[in-house]
């Protein structure tokens, strides 16, 4: 039986952040149980996850990434500078822990790249044209209405 070809192996994906962000000390990751459908499963399994970044002792962001993240998301910091981020959309405690890692990556990459500073402009000059011109219009209606 003649060999079939196969297909070359394709390289694994390259993470989004530097690392495995599971095994970094200022991260912890700890499992409660979620509300919602699920049914009897739901009163036995600790589903949800919630994870917890401490913010002042990390080493991914400088302090300029810091306080952008603190910015980003001041609603999910404690008084403990810890970024919460809680995930209990899946019935499955694995989904909802990469659905929280991919939370907190997206949050990490906002915050490590500093927003494009805004260039001012200056107003067209045929806007200002069109917006006097309109004014004169609606002056000299308002003047018809007082010769009446």
């Amino acid at each position: 039986m003649p060999e079939q070809p196969t297909a070359p192996a394709q390289p694994s994906a390259a993470p989004d952040w530097p690392g495995d962000l599971s095994a970094r000390p200022e991260i912890s990751c700890s499992y409660l149980r979620a509300s919602g459908p699920g049914g009897q499963h739901v009163n036995t399994s600790d589903s949800a996850v919630q994870l917890r970044f401490l913010i002042s002792a990390s080493s991914l962001l400088d302090e300029q990434g810091k306080a952008r993240l603190r910015r980003l998301a001041r609603g999910q910091i404690n008084a403990r500078d810890e970024l919460v981020i809680t995930a209990s959309e899946q019935r499955s405690q694995l989904l909802n822990k990469q659905a929280a890692f991919a939370r907190l990556r997206q949050r990490l990459k906002l915050a490590a790249h500093p927003p494009k500073p805004r260039r001012k402009t200056k107003v067209p000059s045929a806007s200002k044209r069109k917006r006097l011109e309109g004014k004169r219009h609606l002056a000299e209606k308002k003047r018809l209405r007082q010769d009446e």
